[in-house]
């Protein structure tokens, strides 16, 4: 008995070590990604003039004399480039952990951010303030557009909540129907503003607005989202026991004596204003929150204590690097993040998926 207790002890140290040199690891690669993806660009700097911009600029430490004369480098480092990749990281993190509690909230492999009708809600919104010539709002520092795209998406996700609650119990699989019903609704209504108002500047923009972009990232507008997906990672990381509860069925978690319902409605309203907010800062950015969950569980297993702060620094050093390429594969042009994150994301989808020891439930 005592042979088999110190095993087992051995084998959770054993575990534990593995698990804190795996999120070192990754922690470092984040900030290796944060640094390098700044150098890339119209215009290339070398690493070693970014990471001296970085330590003048946040810690006073000046490492060459010469960065005084350029000005041009620092500039684009520090008010371009630098809040860009803060933005990316924290979408990437959002998106994922978002991704992460739709999948054990509805034990549903399939599920991601945008289940609960979010895109298209969004999207019903940004069209409907494009097409109809709704601009920036006075009252507000966010231009139209991505006020009523996060007005739209909130609007959907408490549409099919409403939805999903009615009648009965809210169950998972009322709530992915809802989310389809809300889905194809909210997308009918785009394309009925999109028919009547025959506007062909402005179906690029919603166009454009739909496939999601990184581009509007500003010192002034960053702090909200950033601050708010660490929230979200804090209340996540307390919430293990209950997301690990979700993620084995109804039945098991009842047992547990945890109220299924409850829970699963805080986490769907949680990941709806987390995801809500993110839209509205850069569009509808698909593919980030179902990957990399299932990539994380597949490293780490189904563990949510460890897996949430796995998931939110693997999506956010994803993020970095798809905006990376989105920015530097076509010249003198800007690709759609969301057309990068499926391109990129598809390939470690089918390769996980195709994985016999791959298990939704058990990583």
């Amino acid at each position: 008995m005592n042979h088999h207790m110190s095993e087992a002890y051995i084998e959770n140290q054993k575990s534990r070590r593995v698990f804190g040199l795996l999120l070192a690891g990754m922690v470092c690669l984040l900030l290796v990604s944060i640094v390098i993806s700044m150098s890339f660009g119209s215009m290339k700097i070398a690493p070693s003039h970014t990471y001296g911009i970085l330590l003048e600029k946040l810690f006073g430490i000046r490492l060459d004399e010469s960065l005084t004369g350029r000005i041009s480098e620092v500039n684009i480092i520090w008010e371009i480039r630098f809040p860009r990749v803060l933005l990316g990281a924290a979408v990437g993190a959002g998106l994922s952990l978002c991704g992460m509690a739709m999948q054990a909230a509805v034990q549903n492999p399939l599920a991601e951010p945008y289940i609960l009708g979010i895109s298209s809600g969004a999207s019903l919104g940004a069209t409907f303030s494009i097409m109809l010539g709704i601009g920036s709002l006075s009252w507000i520092s966010i231009n139209g557009s991505s006020f009523w795209g996060f007005a739209g998406a909130l609007g959907a996700a408490f549409c099919v909540l409403m939805l999903a609650s009615a009648g009965s119990k809210m169950t998972s699989s009322k709530l992915v129907l809802s989310g389809t019903v809300v889905n194809a609704l909210c997308n009918a209504l785009s394309n009925f503003i999109i028919f009547m108002a025959v506007d062909a500047q402005g179906m690029q923009s919603v166009k454009f607005w739909t496939m999601g972009s990184l581009a509007g990232a500003k010192w002034k507008n960053i702090p909200f989202p950033v601050i708010l997906t660490f929230l979200c990672v804090l209340i996540f990381l307390s919430q293990y026991r209950t997301l690990n509860a979700l993620l084995l069925g109804d039945e098991a978690a009842v047992t547990l004596g945890i109220p299924v319902a409850r829970y699963r409605r805080v986490y769907m309203v949680l990941s709806s204003l987390l995801t809500g907010v993110l839209v509205a800062y850069c569009g509808i950015i698909g593919f980030v929150g179902l990957i990399i969950p299932h990539i994380t569980r597949a490293v780490a297993g189904a563990d949510h204590r460890r897996m949430t702060p796995l998931c939110a620094v693997g999506g956010a050093i994803f993020m970095i690097w798809a905006d990376t390429f989105a920015r530097i594969a076509v010249k003198n042009s800007e690709l759609p993040i969301g057309i990068v994150t499926a391109l990129i994301g598809a390939p470690f989808f089918v390769y996980i998926l195709i994985r016999k020891s791959y298990n939704f439930r058990e990583g």
